[in-house]
């Protein structure tokens, strides 16, 4: 898996570098040219510093527990409830991880797990706090099983910013919990479908950090 021991994920350098190198021209060409420059080079300046800001890579301590599940995103808790789950049909506890674009954009493994299957949905973009993101919206999901035979969800959903989703992860691979397994660039949602009878151990407008915050235990 990428970024595994990168301060800022990889992803971020072609933005972070552009941005920079257009600023050095700017401020080159105003130095030689005498012309006004200086505020179009401060500004890419800044969108530079705040691509690496977005694409900060930080490390996690992920908690140590049989069948816990924990944050796959940094971000807000904007629903939970009982649904049925779009893929594979099952009633299921839904939880729906918010990322703004101030948010670590990170993704990780949930739980120790297999992926056992996965899917793609190409679709819109609307603002992930609408619900018809569930079903409409630009989508990769993985379908997990636990050692002890649990079956969860984790959707990435794409947003009104987010144009891109990256998704390392590939059915028969084995990941860890609290694993790097991917990111959404610039605002975006994750989804976590828990087989019924889960524990849940958060609440709405909870603030989750990925890789440590315990959503619930599997049953």
């Amino acid at each position: 898996m990428r970024n595994t021991n990168t301060p800022v994920a990889v992803e971020g350098y072609p933005f972070i570098a552009g941005f920079a190198a257009v600023a050095a021209l700017l401020a080159l060409l105003g130095q030689f040219l005498h012309f006004g420059f200086f505020i179009p080079a401060a500004l890419f300046l800044l969108l530079a510093l705040f691509s690496l800001f977005f694409f900060r890579n930080p490390e996690r301590t992920t908690p140590a527990g049989e069948n816990m599940v924990v944050a796959p995103a940094d971000g807000e808790v904007i629903f939970l409830g009982k649904v049925t789950e779009p893929h594979t049909g099952a009633e299921m506890e839904k939880i729906s991880i918010f990322m703004s674009v101030f948010s670590v954009h990170i993704n990780r493994a949930p739980i120790t797990s297999k992926v056992v299957d996965s899917f793609y949905n190409k679709g819109k973009f609307y603002d992930v706090r609408d619900e018809r993101a569930t079903f409409e919206n630009e989508q990769q999901g993985l379908v997990l099983e636990s050692a002890t035979g649990s079956r969860m969800v984790v959707v990435q959903v794409a947003g009104l910013i987010a144009r891109r989703i990256i998704c390392y992860a590939k059915v028969g691979d084995q990941l860890t919990r609290g694993r790097r397994y991917g990111l959404i660039r610039f605002g975006s949602r994750l989804d976590v479908y828990l087989p019924l009878g889960t524990r849940i151990d958060v609440a709405m407008n909870q603030m989750t950090v990925a890789g440590e915050t315990v959503l619930g235990i599997l049953p």
